[in-house]
């Protein structure tokens, strides 16, 4: 038996986006568990579709003693602070000291962390960690499929290894395997060999979905090859939305020398010769709509994903440029969710299941350009946003959106929350009585994890270029920090710095402007 540490911290940074993420939205977690530390930990994450429970399950069924930590994940969203950074990662390493020797430290991370005053949040915790336990005890981190792994991160870790899905149903199934390569270290005292690569083009996160090419195969023979070879790989396409030089998609494989070596290589290869298939199409709201009113049908609706104001990619899921086009083309039997917008669920809930008033809806986040809806909408459900999800993602999530609402103008519905989560399952539509399955269109605030539910009912997707924050296509950013030479896209033009003297050090003076917002068309 030995003796392991479990703790983490996963949080998705878009540098680009208008709200920050303070120690509080770690507390509460919203569609995450809440903050949790010390031994509560184990209780509070159960039977959740997270990495960290799938590797306490797998450490336990091995009969190891675990030494609980601080673990904490909040969504999506700007930087960091500073304060939520080092009261979670500061509790972490303190308790991993008050605990004496261990003999291997598990660490549930994401890898594309940035704070106000750190590039890379997950190196600084990886060094923290190595710190505290010294060279010689092993320690390995799960990494989310979109980690921008930098340096640091395979410097300090003995070993990382990423999810393979996306949507992420194997978030748990990662953390087991995770831990499993770390009961291997334990047991061998030997460390693998590193071999780690970054790529030259990034890709939109619509574009990544593994149920589809060219990530799909990627995955597959990434899976032959780690069988061939007996290396550990991994392959993450990275989060396209974090303006730092180590910004990018990358590989890595951890085994014998010349197996890991030769494994990466050919992975590497196939990559580079999937760019052209990484290439996305992308309708215009207008588009779109028009498209789901004519092939749309009870039974088998046309899904839209409103991708740019995706919760899951630093989006408030507040925007309405989707909702106007749908009630601008007079959609019927369609519903939009979720849009968050606290004080229109308040106000919903004043007035009663019933009522019919004006609402100013969403566009709270302040985006330049941007004013909220204003129209007459009637009051159907309301609900206290507690349920548990069911969807293959998100199973087992208890979630906790505070107040909420289904409100319908005309043959649009939409359904209002207070805190925001990504529509990634059906649960989210059912807890308003909303049956998805019976819908002409059901547009949805997420890029690919919606899949994953919905796409089995759906006669069509359509990937819809709406105004909001979280950009699509990677080119449409106002880069400044990235590696120069970085093609902004697959077989898009290449970064250049556009003024390099002046670009500052950390993500705490980095200010990038957001992208241009898109033409609702």
């Amino acid at each position: 038996m030995s003796v392991i540490a479990v703790g983490g911290m996963q949080h998705e940074t878009n540098t680009f986006a208008p709200s920050k993420a303070d120690f509080r939205v770690f507390e509460l977690g919203g569609a995450w568990p809440p903050f949790q530390s010390g031994p509560a930990l184990f209780a509070a994450l159960e039977g959740a579709n997270i990495p960290v429970s799938g590797a306490i399950e797998a450490l336990r069924a091995a009969n190891h003693r675990l030494v609980p930590l601080a673990w904490a994940a909040a969504s999506p969203s700007a930087h960091v602070t500073d304060d939520a950074f080092e009261r979670i990662v500061g509790t972490l390493v303190a308790q991993l000291a008050a605990a004496g020797p261990v003999d291997g430290v598990y660490l549930d991370l994401h890898g594309a962390m940035v704070t106000e005053s750190l590039d890379d949040g997950e190196g600084e915790i990886l060094r923290r960690v190595r710190a505290a336990v010294g060279p010689g005890v092993p320690v390995v981190a799960s990494l989310d499929l979109h980690a921008n792994v930098t340096d640091a991160m395979v410097a300090h870790a003995d070993a990382l290894s990423a999810y393979r899905t996306y949507p992420h149903v194997d978030m748990a199934a990662s953390g087991a395997r995770a831990a499993a390569l770390l009961m291997r270290l334990i047991g061998s005292g030997e460390r693998p060999a590193k071999k780690f690569q970054r790529f030259d083009y990034l890709t939109g996160l619509p574009a990544q979905c593994t149920f589809i090419a060219p990530a799909k195969g990627l995955y597959e023979l990434l899976e032959r090859l780690e069988s061939d070879s007996g290396a550990a790989l991994s392959f993450t396409p990275g989060f396209p939305m974090a303006d730092f030089p180590e910004c990018s998609m990358s590989a890595l494989a951890y085994g014998e020398n010349a197996a890991a070596a030769s494994a990466l290589g050919r992975f590497a290869a196939a990559v580079k010769d999937a760019e052209p298939q990484f290439v996305m199409d992308l309708l215009t709201p207008g588009d779109a709509v028009r498209r789901a009113i004519s092939a749309g049908a009870p039974g088998r609706p046309v899904v839209l994903a409103d991708v740019q104001d995706n919760p899951g990619a630093g989006g408030n899921g507040d925007t309405t440029g989707l909702l106007a086009e749908l009630l601008a083309q007079r959609a019927t039997d369609a519903v939009l969710g979720l849009l968050i917008d606290a004080a229109s669920a308040q106000r919903a809930h004043d007035a009663g299941i019933g009522a019919t008033l004006e609402f100013a809806l969403g566009e709270t986040s302040g985006l330049a350009g941007h004013s909220p809806l204003r129209g007459t909408f009637t009051v159907e459900r309301l609900g206290d946003g507690k349920f548990e999800c069911t969807g293959p993602m998100f199973k087992g999530f208890r979630m906790a959106l505070g107040p909420m609402a289904l409100l319908r103008c005309d043959g649009v519905r939409v359904i209002v929350a207070s805190r925001k989560v990504q529509a990634a399952d059906q649960e989210m539509f059912r807890c308003l009585g909303v049956e998805p399955a019976t819908q002409r269109i059901v547009a949805l605030k997420s890029a690919v994890h919606f899949r994953a539910d919905f796409e089995p009912l759906a006669s069509e997707v359509l990937v819809v270029r709406s105004p909001g924050p979280a950009l699509a296509d990677p080119a449409d950013f106002a880069w400044r920090r990235l590696r120069p030479g970085i093609r902004l896209g697959p077989l898009g033009p290449a970064f250049v710095p556009p003024n390099r003297g002046a670009v500052p050090p950390t993500g705490r003076d980095q200010r990038s402007p957001r992208g241009p917002v898109p033409s609702q068309g």
